[in-house]
């Protein structure tokens, strides 16, 4: 089967895989990842645009902290 990693929370957040290097002051890899099935993580990848489009979650980072955020709810 074949396998990608996925992270969360998103490495399209400030809070994902990504935060230091958006902020240096930020712990770095201070995230979550998981093998899953290659199908699998593009089907969320693709879900996860289409929210961030639908709700027009934008770049909303003002240096200081993130202004268009938003919360996740597991259930």
């Amino acid at each position: 089967m074949n396998r990608e990693c996925d992270e969360y929370p998103f490495a399209s957040t400030y809070e994902g895989a990504a935060q230091h290097a958006k902020d240096s002051s930020k712990p770095k890899d201070n995230y979550s990842a998981r093998p899953l099935p290659k199908t699998d993580n593009g089907a969320a990848g693709n879900i996860l645009k289409a929210f961030m489009d639908r709700n027009r979650i934008l770049d909303g980072f003002n240096g200081k902290e993130e202004v268009d955020g938003y919360l996740v709810t597991v259930s």
